[in-house]
């Protein structure tokens, strides 16, 4: 190999790497490194679940770096599609999906999705193409008509039943609305009718869905069933202290008091081993992961690219906030991951690939000259 094939393959190295924004790739991977480190504790009477999980993120590193190469108005094209195939595919698992669990969540189409999914991404792709094509022209009536492209396949969510995921497609969509200019007025509006309406909301939801607002405001009042998990995790959370028990020492978890552990409870298993300091540490990675985030939209030169790159960035805080607020015990469990540091390879696809969508407005913004 002479020096001209040499410099041509860096090149072409280079060329690969130059799509990942520096700075959003270094949070994501210590963010992801913390996580790997608190699952091998967590999962350690779980072989093979380290493993599975660096798979999941080399398959969520490739969505992300295929997504990095995407330019923003090709994913404008392929908005509406999204929309509409990720719609289908709901209308299709309410009449005939597989049921697992009590919840009707799944279709097989040669292998087995999860449709909801695909609309934590598709439901903001959607709202910011609209949003965009009605630039100038916004009025009442375009977020009366982005309300309901949100309702439509968030009440198909709900009605699977799946809260925690209707939540995410939910904020992911009301976050591109407010983004948009939706008024504090309107906003204001909202909220007292959401205030309102909340005897009739509660009269629809599951009775598990009331269990759980239940067990929030007294997890004592069932301790060895609805409420154990919340008690348990609250317990290893406070447990940690200052500085943790130190790695591979928390007793929540290697004595099994702890549900989920690897899953949607791992933070209560970061906390008990690293403590407040831990948790300092790692809240300051994902205020990083945000503000990096937001700086993108900020510098996104069209209403698409900062609608999406602010919707996505936030998409991130909710999972974080939420999460961590259920194992807290200041929110209702409604089974949301703890981005990048839960086990699973769904939500780290999903969340893969929005960041994948942020380097590619990144990397394909204009220039503006002055």
């Amino acid at each position: 190999m002479n020096l001209t094939d040499k410099h041509t393959i860096w090149q072409s190295i280079k060329s690969h790497i130059a799509v990942f924004d520096g700075a959003l790739s270094l949070i994501m991977f210590l963010i992801l490194s913390v996580g790997i480190v608190t699952l091998y504790s967590a999962g350690i009477d779980f072989p093979g679940r380290v493993e599975d999980q660096l798979r999941n993120i080399l398959v969520a590193f490739v969505i992300m770096w295929v997504a990095a190469n995407i330019p923003p108005q090709t994913l404008m094209r392929f908005a509406i599609p999204v929309y509409a195939l990720g719609v289908s595919l709901l209308i299709a698992v309410a009449v005939f999906g597989i049921v697992k669990k009590g919840s009707r969540r799944w279709i097989n189409i040669g292998m087995v999705i999860q449709p909801s999914e695909i609309m934590k991404i598709a439901m903001p792709l959607m709202l910011a193409w609209y949003f965009q094509k009605r630039e100038g022209m916004i009025n009442w009536r375009d977020y009366l008509v982005a309300a309901l492209l949100l309702v439509l396949p968030v009440g198909l969510i709900i009605r699977q039943p799946d809260l925690g995921t209707g939540t995410l497609v939910l904020a992911a969509g009301f976050y591109v609305i407010f983004l948009a200019g939706l008024s504090w007025r309107i906003l204001i509006g909202l909220a007292v009718a959401v205030g309102a309406s909340l005897p009739i909301l509660w009269s629809v939801l599951h009775d598990y869905q009331r269990q759980r607002v239940m067990m929030l405001i007294d997890p004592t009042s069932d301790p060895l069933g609805k409420g154990f998990h919340i008690i348990q995790s609250t317990i290893a959370v406070g447990s940690g202290g200052i500085f943790g028990k130190g790695w591979l020492k928390g007793t929540q978890a290697h004595l099994e008091f702890i549900p989920e552990r690897t899953t949607d409870f791992i933070f209560a298993v970061f906390s008990e081993e690293f403590g407040l300091i831990g948790n300092g540490v790692l809240l300051f990675l994902y205020i990083l992961l945000i503000g990096r985030g937001m700086m993108i939209a900020v510098n996104a030169p069209t209403m698409f690219t900062r609608l999406l790159a602010g919707a996505i960035t936030l998409i991130f805080f909710t999972y974080a906030f939420v999460n961590m607020g259920m194992v807290s015990g200041i929110l209702p469990v409604v089974g949301v991951p703890l981005p990048l540091m839960s086990y699973g390879g769904t939500a780290l696809v999903t969340l893969g690939l929005g960041a994948g969508i942020l380097m590619s407005i990144q990397r394909h913004r204009k220039l503006i000259q002055t």
